[in-house]
């Protein structure tokens, strides 16, 4: 049998590293019933937020809680909101031995910013006396120069978004970078939505129905500070709670 020439490089695959975007689930409890409902609020309405996403299922949160956790129901609820679990993280043994038997496998410690699962929305953080630089922008830009009504959704998917016309109330908005608003912004504003926590949300006239930057919200339930209510104003990511600063 013959050798092959010294240096042929005719291989029919490669193999190489890779650094691949992720959304990582952080469970908190092991109640699915308070999860699927929770998941409805948060994205009930949004059914395109995930778009068939690769997923880790974090258990670090409940891996000393002795509620058995059922991953095939999890897998069903996850897959419903088109998220793609291939792994966990943490966890207790009971919790690997059941995630292995659907075929889930045990990763190390990932690096990847988390799309919460939302409960309570965080309080914000006092604002230091002077607001960092404004975080780069994502590739692109998405312009809608026309008035969003009740009902209507937007989503610049990889980019930032700007919209020159109101946003009205039960109207959505979602950019994967940041959103400016140059005019009422009234409905619901998502940025980072696939997890960028330097994403920050702009309007000239802040009147928010709900703001979220990277999985976490605040709804109108809590009330806009007065210096920022129908001004101009930002919101950004203070670790985990959102802070609205006049601009």
């Amino acid at each position: 049998m013959s050798a092959a020439p010294a240096g042929h490089a005719r291989a029919s695959f490669d193999l190489k590293s890779a650094s691949l975007p992720l959304i990582t689930v952080v469970l908190k409890t092991p109640n699915l019933a308070t999860l699927s409902q929770e998941l409805q609020a948060r994205f009930g309405e949004t059914p395109d937020f995930f778009d068939e996403d690769p997923a880790v299922i974090v258990l670090t949160q409940i891996a000393q809680d002795p509620t058995p956790l059922s991953f095939s129901v999890l897998l069903t609820l996850l897959k419903h909101y088109r998220l793609r679990p291939f792994g966990i993280h943490g966890g207790s043994l009971a919790h690997k031995e059941t995630a292995a038997a659907v075929g889930l496998m045990d990763l190390p410690e990932i690096s990847s910013s988390a799309v919460a699962v939302p409960g309570d929305a965080p309080a914000p953080a006092p604002a230091p006396a002077a607001a960092p630089a404004v975080a780069a922008p994502a590739s692109g830009t998405m312009v809608i120069d026309r008035p969003l009504r009740s009902g209507q959704q937007v989503y610049a998917r990889g980019c930032d978004l700007i919209v020159l016309q109101a946003v009205n109330f039960g109207a959505e908005i979602i950019a994967d970078g940041n959103i400016h608003v140059y005019a009422p912004l009234r409905g619901r504003a998502i940025a980072g939505a696939r997890g960028n926590t330097d994403a920050r949300i702009f309007s000239t006239c802040m009147e928010a129905q709900l703001i979220s930057i990277a999985g976490i919200y605040r709804t109108s339930e809590v009330a806009l500070p007065a210096d920022v209510l129908g001004k101009p104003a930002q919101v950004r990511l203070a670790g985990e709670s959102l802070v609205l600063d006049p601009i």
